[in-house]
């Protein structure tokens, strides 16, 4: 995928969703991986064209499993001309060593967004944006039926009351198959997960599962995405027709 692909498709979901405001500061959450490093392209020249201007923090909540070198990220935030922060943490410890979590995704996914929640407060950001792709609203939707016995996923646009943040995800309408050509053809400075869990989540499961009904029935994947779009979610925003 080129990088006016990418921008089109960025803009496409800015714009149905009304993501971002003037004078917004927007923080970046960055793990490493390939969907937060494209999220990082996306917004960081959309910033420079886009009708509404805004501004942009770039922040990574550190685990603290060690491996992880980002020196090549903050490089690339440089390049972009974006603050970057570097939150130290123990959640690692915490969930692995202490708790000894049999199922840790859920309570580190908890602790990751607190954590990025407070240091983008403290960056004096109003708005979060994830780097969540059209696979993962799809395989969140499989997630709940199969695991929950509900439709559901989450939301391209969700404000947090107790913090008064807002949440957006502009990669909504990108593939995962995109994501990837723009990591090859970008040469992207992907850190490894260093998580022990790694590979062996439900959601892994899932993201199997997918493919292979994609394989079985072609579209399904896009098909499924329509579906949750005209769904009428809960705490999905309403388009204009």
């Amino acid at each position: 995928m080129k990088l006016q692909r990418l921008l089109s498709l960025t803009r496409q979901a800015v714009d149905t969703y009304h993501m971002i405001d003037p004078g917004d500061h927007i923080a970046l959450g960055i793990s490493g991986g390939k969907d937060s490093l494209t999220l990082l392209y996306a917004l960081a020249n959309l910033q420079r064209f886009y009708p509404n201007p805004f501004s942009l923090s770039a922040i990574t909540v550190d685990l603290g499993f060690g491996n992880m070198d980002l020196e090549p990220i903050k490089a690339l935030c440089s390049h972009f001309s974006v603050p970057y922060k570097v939150i130290p943490t123990e959640i690692g410890k915490i969930i692995f060593e202490a708790r000894k979590e049999a199922n840790p995704c859920s309570l580190c996914a908890r602790m990751r967004k607190g954590a990025l929640n407070q240091a983008a407060l403290e960056s004096g950001c109003n708005k979060i944006a994830y780097a969540h792709h059209k696979d993962d609203v799809v395989e969140t939707m499989l997630l709940s039926m199969l695991y929950e016995g509900r439709f559901y996923s989450f939301s391209p646009y969700t404000k947090l009351d107790r913090t008064g943040l807002s949440v957006i995800r502009p990669l909504i309408f990108v593939s995962e198959a995109e994501v990837l050509g723009f990591r090859n053809k970008y040469q992207l400075p992907v850190c490894k997960n260093p998580c022990p869990a790694d590979g062996k989540t439900r959601r892994e499961f899932v993201k199997t599962l997918t493919k292979e009904l994609n394989q079985q029935i072609p579209s399904a994947r896009d098909r499924m995405f329509h579906a949750i779009c005209g769904g009428n979610i809960p705490g999905w925003p309403v388009t204009e027709k």
